[in-house]
């Protein structure tokens, strides 16, 4: 109730949090660029983190890239069809993959997927003082713990993200084949003619900065869970949140610095 009757103290909150997760974030990061000497050595775990990271994800990726470009095509398709120009709509639906839509869905997966499992892991090692028994052993959590996992993620990200971009077209193929009756050959030649090299590399390039920031908040907010289970599935929750805010306004700032 006094966040209703008191709007300014709100806001004030609601930036004080902002600007801790800012403050806290950034340790992190320049801590892990000091760790970068250990990346040969934590080589097994970075591993180990990949295949978590790419099998976790695979599955919701196939339903989500499919159904993604399944809508496209639909929605796309049928406005086009009232204009006799439904043969376009393979261009709509690769460029929307490759540029947007590809990238942002699979970075959501990961962040409710990998990320939630990555705050929940880190917030239990953390309460039960595990994170103080390496530091007791002089062994730094950030270049044991997070380290191997913002790499994993950043890398299992981009590949993701094709896989959701090729699942997603193919998906759209399917829609204009059978509801808008677009030859498959035409619909894959308007794909292939309008994606760009650009198109392409664009959107791996936001799927690895997606990743990256992923694993990123979610291990901060991990390590920094208090206050035994309860404060784990506040920090898990958290984590998500960020993650999501996080990737729509990074990708802004990216779309506009690449067109």
């Amino acid at each position: 109730m006094n966040y209703l009757t008191n709007p300014f103290r709100s806001i004030t909150i609601t930036l004080s949090h902002i600007l801790e997760t800012l403050g806290m974030t950034l340790t992190i990061l320049i801590n892990m660029v000091g760790q970068y000497r250990l990346i040969p050595k934590r080589s097994k775990a970075i591993l180990h983190q990949i295949e978590i990271c790419a099998l976790g994800g695979f599955p919701v990726a196939i339903i989500v890239g499919v159904f993604s470009g399944m809508v496209l095509a639909l929605q796309a398709g049928l406005a086009m069809a009232e204009f006799g120009q439904e043969t376009l709509v393979g261009s709509i639906v690769a460029a929307s993959m490759c540029r947007e839509m590809g990238p942002v869905m699979t970075s959501y997966i990961l962040a409710g997927l990998i990320g939630s499992t990555m705050a929940a892991e880190l917030g239990t090692m953390k309460v039960s003082e595990e994170i103080d028994a390496l530091e007791v052993m002089s062994i730094n959590p950030i270049g044991f713990l997070v380290l191997p996992r913002v790499l994993a993620l950043a890398l299992v990200c981009p590949l993701l993200t094709i896989y959701t971009n090729l699942i997603g077209i193919l998906g759209g193929g399917i829609v204009s084949r059978v509801i808008l009756k677009v030859n498959f050959s035409l619909y894959f030649r308007f794909a292939q003619e309008t994606l760009t090299l650009k198109d392409i590399y664009s959107g791996l390039f936001k799927s690895l900065i997606f990743g990256f920031i992923i694993a990123l908040v979610s291990c901060g907010q991990g390590l920094n869970a208090e206050n035994g289970a309860a404060g784990v599935g506040k920090a898990t929750m958290k984590a998500v949140v960020i993650s999501f805010i996080a990737i729509l306004i990074f990708d802004y700032f990216l779309t506009w610095m690449f067109y």
